[in-house]
């Protein structure tokens, strides 16, 4: 096997090499310095080259406030017309594709689990664009893994656990939204499942990942920092606005994964997992 990784320099793509590599695997890692997937002639021509045997597309604009407005086309661009791109690409050498999305494809008015085949309904234009690069995929091939997602940390990049460990450094009091509730994911546990599904030769299709257990932001932010001298008081999002809608319930069913063989930690297990990772590390 050969496996080709878009946005890999990014917080998931940087996980996953990071894992490909501890296996073995034969894999080339591209960020957007290295190919532009709006492109579709550099595209073809890069993975014509390459000739991957599996495409893991990580690449994403991710800056979803931003995507409401000035950020609105380049989101598109990435999102949808670069997803199409490498899933056209994907084909032209028979390479299997697993697509990253999002549980923004949901509108989080759902208060029960939602499954993989649930009515979809984006509230902004992140969701949107994620879901219109879903129906690219399932349009140009058939040998495809959408993975849908929520709430990702992890040790590269920018989250949510960073956030309130550099701010907890500073304040002595903290507001976290507790009424919106979703499912946090850890990049390792992101990563380990999507290898799974082409190792284990998973059926096609659209599956839903996250760490087990679900929780608000404010029950995060109090596991996050439960060791930390700090009060950490909640309040209703109204008290946040943002430019783009937030689902308020995008707890996503997991029952799909499970069934592949693949064992699903609990977001605690997998926040005190890292925790210990990048302490360890620091020292």
């Amino acid at each position: 096997m050969k496996a080709l990784v878009t946005g890999a320099k990014g917080q998931l793509g940087t996980e996953l090499t990071k894992l490909l590599e501890e296996r073995g695997t034969d894999y080339i890692g591209i960020d957007y310095q290295d190919l532009d997937i709006t492109d579709a002639e550099a595209v073809m021509d890069h993975f014509s080259e390459a000739q991957p045997t599996v495409v893991y597309h990580c690449a994403a604009y991710t800056a979803v406030d931003k995507a409401e407005d000035e950020g609105k086309q380049a989101n598109w661009n990435v999102n949808v017309d670069g997803t199409k791109n490498v899933a056209r690409a994907a084909k032209a050498i028979n390479a299997s594709l697993v697509y990253i999305s999002t549980d923004y494809v949901f509108d989080g008015t759902n208060t029960n689990e939602y499954q993989v085949d649930d009515e979809t309904n984006p509230q902004n234009e992140y969701g949107r664009a994620k879901l219109a690069g879903e129906k690219a995929v399932q349009e140009e091939m058939s040998n495809y893994y959408i993975v849908r997602t929520s709430w990702v940390f992890g040790e590269y990049g920018h989250n949510f656990v960073y956030t309130m460990k550099r701010l907890a450094e500073t304040h002595p009091k903290l507001t976290v939204v507790d009424d919106q509730y979703g499912r946090p994911t850890w990049t390792r546990t992101l990563a380990e499942f999507i290898t799974h599904l082409v190792d284990k030769e998973a059926a096609f299709g659209i599956y839903h990942l996250s760490n087990d257990d679900s929780c608000s932001w404010y029950e995060f932010a109090k596991e996050i920092l439960k060791d930390e001298d700090i009060e950490i008081v909640p309040v209703d999002s109204t008290q946040f606005p943002q430019k783009a809608t937030r689902p308020k319930h995008s707890i996503m069913d997991l029952s799909k994964a499970k069934a592949t063989g693949f064992e699903i930690p609990t977001w605690q297990e997998a926040l005190m997992k890292f925790k210990n990772t990048i302490e360890f590390k620091s020292k």
